[in-house]
């Protein structure tokens, strides 16, 4: 019996059909790589300290003593949530004493910064934190929007994977990509924090899922040998490429709320995608919807200018299509094999912590030395390479070797950062990229290592699990970054411990580089140690031979 890549292999490989498709997907993905972490600069923390109103008439050498110093990160620097008692340095300043000569300034009484916040328009002229003065013991809203976002992204993946099952990939695309732009406009116009927070747990919702439909749409349509390149250069290249603008646009945009209607913006690009993006033939299929699976192959077949066969889809085929189509897989399939139970762990435990890692280092660019516009736009463009070198070290090397060196890498790298001296800012800056570059890397691997893994009667669901893990690790993220406000290495020190133990649980993943994919439970590759046989595993074993339990054991 035919394969669905062997029914479709008269379109060949690279022929215009495929070419379209591959591009017109890539595009799709473009704004997501420019509105997927905006956050980064509509939610920055400018310089910011107490503000002293003019008409506290208190003298300007007064107005600058106010604030007291305060040691942060082994330094001193002036406290942005403090200020001495305005009221008795006015009294002084009437008497013409002067501050730390004539008056012991730690004598005074501190106070919150009951008239607000002075924030610094070096870099931005507005954000969401200094609208809604999201600072001090407002300061985890920051985070917590970002967290939002991310819990969008997690309840988004999961439902529409379940719609894009029912209704059909290209209907649910395009309703994700048109929900994205209209949230971002919305989200423009919001008068509070609140409002913005929410609205931005809706970005997430539709931001991320359509970027998940369209990765199965183009690994459904694409052959086999086209499917590899679009799976890694084709879907991760095409976010890097949108990131790197996202630094240039924000630059030019100091305001949030006119950065926000650029993201908006850039749905425009969706709207002439309708016409090039067609449904997938092989969901059609699976779906009993033979006629329109077959037309649109036959359109294929004719943008490649080759002559499609009489009858592409066999009677048989169509047959065990339906057949198919009735049994039904659950995860109660996952959980009845112990094999299946702990590869499910271990592959979600490592999306975490790559996801975790990828989304902290990409939101902490800001709290780096100098420019964050180009801090932002180096550690996208190291984006690029790292792609590449995944495809080239999952083409040439094992997986187990592909997943664990370059989990290894990020995480060795980042631990150095804290061991570098404070007058090397550019060198920290530099390993905190290479340790990007191999996260970024162990990013694109896991995709891979873990489809291959699973058989493909749960293949799909095992993808969904280790994805929702990883929603966690990105939910997480923001604050781990804001551990850092209370010691600026131990985002570095979570990051780079959790890289490194989950490089060496890769060690323990069966080998899958070469080897035919599973398409039962009973075939899945067993963990490396692991010899235990389960009941449950004999039944999947003596299920596929069509015998039972009992039988088996004769």
């Amino acid at each position: 019996m035919r394969d669905y890549d062997d029914i479709t292999s008269f379109l060949g490989t690279w022929g215009p059909f495929q070419l379209t498709v591959f591009l017109a997907l890539a595009i799709s993905i473009l704004p997501n790589g420019f509105v997927g972490i905006y956050i980064v600069f509509v939610g920055d923390t400018p310089p910011h300290e107490c503000l002293i109103p003019e008409e506290y008439n208190i003298s300007e050498i007064w107005r600058e003593a106010a604030i007291p110093m305060v040691t942060q990160d082994g330094g001193l620097k002036r406290s942005s949530c403090t200020r001495y008692r305005v009221d008795t340095l006015r009294n002084y300043s009437r008497l013409a004493y002067i501050p730390n000569v004539d008056v012991n300034m730690s004598d005074i009484e501190l106070e919150s910064c009951l008239n607000g916040w002075n924030y610094s328009k070096e870099t931005y002229q507005s954000t969401i934190v200094t609208e809604w003065d999201l600072v001090c013991e407002n300061e985890y809203k920051g985070p917590l929007s970002s967290s939002m976002y991310f819990l969008g992204v997690l309840m988004g993946t999961f439902i529409s994977g379940q719609l894009s099952d029912k209704y059909g990939r290209r209907p649910v695309l395009f309703a994700t990509m048109t929900m994205q732009t209209a949230t971002i406009f919305i989200q423009m116009f919001a008068p509070s924090w609140e409002v913005f927070t929410a609205i931005y747990f809706f970005v997430g919702f539709s931001g991320f899922s359509n970027y998940v439909v369209g990765y199965v749409l183009g690994s459904e349509i694409l052959s086999t040998k086209t499917r590899v390149v679009f799976c890694s250069l084709g879907v991760f290249m095409a976010s890097g490429i949108g990131q790197m603008f996202l630094p240039l646009a924000a630059y030019f945009i100091r305001w949030w709320r006119w950065l926000v209607l650029t993201n908006a913006l850039t749905g425009i690009l969706y709207i002439p995608l309708w016409w090039f993006i067609p449904e997938s033939p092989r969901w059609l299929l699976s779906q009993g919807r033979i006629d329109e699976a077959e037309a649109i192959l036959r359109r294929a077949a004719q943008k490649n200018k080759v002559t499609a066969p009489e009858i592409i889809f066999a009677p048989a085929e169509i047959e065990e299509a339906a057949t198919m189509r009735k049994k039904k897989y659950s995860i109660l399939d996952i959980l009845r094999s112990c094999n299946a139970v702990t590869l499910c762990i271990i592959c979600s435990l490592l999306w975490m912590v790559i996801t975790m890692s990828y989304y902290g280092l990409l939101l902490n660019t800001n709290n780096l030395h100098g420019d964050p516009y180009l801090n932002f736009f180096i550690s996208s463009v190291v984006e690029l390479p790292a792609f590449v070198m995944a495809l080239l070290l999952l083409k040439y090397c094992s997986r187990r070797f592909c997943q664990s060196s370059t989990l290894l890498l990020g995480g060795v790298i980042i631990l150095f950062v804290q061991l570098v001296p404070k007058d090397l800012p550019e060198l920290a800056i530099f390993l905190e990229m290479i340790g990007k570059f191999g996260i970024t890397a162990a990013f694109c691997v896991v995709y891979a290592v873990t489809s291959e893994l699973f058989p493909t009667v749960v293949r799909n669901m095992a993808m969904g699990i280790c994805s929702m893990s990883a929603r966690i690790g990105s939910i997480i993220s923001p604050f781990i970054i804001f551990l850092g406000t209370y010691y600026k290495f131990l985002p570095y020190l979570l990051i780079g411990i959790w890289a490194v133990l989950a490089s060496l649980l890769c060690l323990l993943l069966p080998e899958t580089s070469g080897k035919v994919l599973p398409e039962t439970i009973s075939q899945m590759q067993k963990i490396k140690g692991l010899k235990i046989l389960t009941k449950s595993d004999a039944v999947h074993r003596a299920g596929d031979r069509g015998i039972t339990l009992k039988e088996a054991k004769m």
